[in-house]
């Protein structure tokens, strides 16, 4: 019999499958509940329950998505493919993913980008890493959620602005809430969609200019602004 200890497994060969087939698995989940949600006999707290479900499975197949690009980053491995992209396809694309949730929690969503907008990115990447972002503001607001997309040389910028409490101070880097702060990565709490935005905003250079993101938190507590500025 063969010493599986003996034997040089590539794990980064293990993620990527075991996250692939787990993807597949979830896709179907999400498949079955979007056909759950279409059935007319549901209540309105059902409704609202199948979405609150879809939700998050939607987060558990982000999360996965993060984990396998955040190993691959560390061993140099992450594949980007940069290339042009409609911005308005990718937002509405967004919003779709959420919609349940949308229809059943009532948080206005409201979106401001020009229509013939377009950049140079990774849209596999930047798709995961927005609609994580968005997840998340939904999650957090109280009644409205902005989505802006502009170009502002040299960079493309999204923004996330949503009327909740605000980013925790530990995950910033400076102390007024009223500054731009960049992702404090380093306290050994939960963080892993900034710091898989972090990562993946790096990732996009264009000569000397490098990717970044930041974080604003409105004052007195009322809600909080994710930008992404990609060169």
């Amino acid at each position: 019999m063969k010493n599986i200890n003996n034997e040089q497994l590539d794990f980064s060969t293990i993620l990527a499958t075991s996250i692939h087939d787990m993807k597949n698995s979830l896709a179907m989940v999400l498949q079955s509940i979007e056909d759950l949600d279409l059935a007319d006999n549901l209540t309105t707290q059902q409704h609202k329950s199948v979405s609150n479900l879809h939700y998050q499975t939607s987060r558990i197949n982000s999360t996965l998505m993060q984990l396998l690009a955040l190993y691959r980053d560390e061993k140099k491995q992450l594949p980007i493919f940069i290339e042009e992209n409609s911005v308005n396809e990718l937002l509405t694309d967004i919003l779709e993913r959420n919609r349940l949730y949308l229809n059943s929690h009532h948080i206005k969503v409201t979106v401001d980008v020009e229509k013939n907008l377009r950049g140079y990115y990774d849209i596999d990447l930047v798709s995961y890493l927005l609609s994580d972002i968005f997840i998340n503001a939904l999650r957090h607001a109280k009644s409205i959620v902005t989505i802006s997309a502009y170009y502002l040389e040299p960079y493309l910028i999204f923004k996330i602005e949503d009327d909740g409490e605000g980013y925790p101070h530990y995950m910033m880097n400076v102390n007024d809430k009223n500054e731009c702060s960049t992702f404090n990565a380093n306290k050994g709490r939960s963080g892993l969609g900034l710091l898989f935005a972090k990562k993946i905003a790096e990732a996009h250079q264009l000569k000397q200019l490098k990717g970044n993101i930041c974080l604003i938190n409105k004052p007195d507590n009322s809600g909080s602004i994710f930008t992404l500025q990609l060169p």
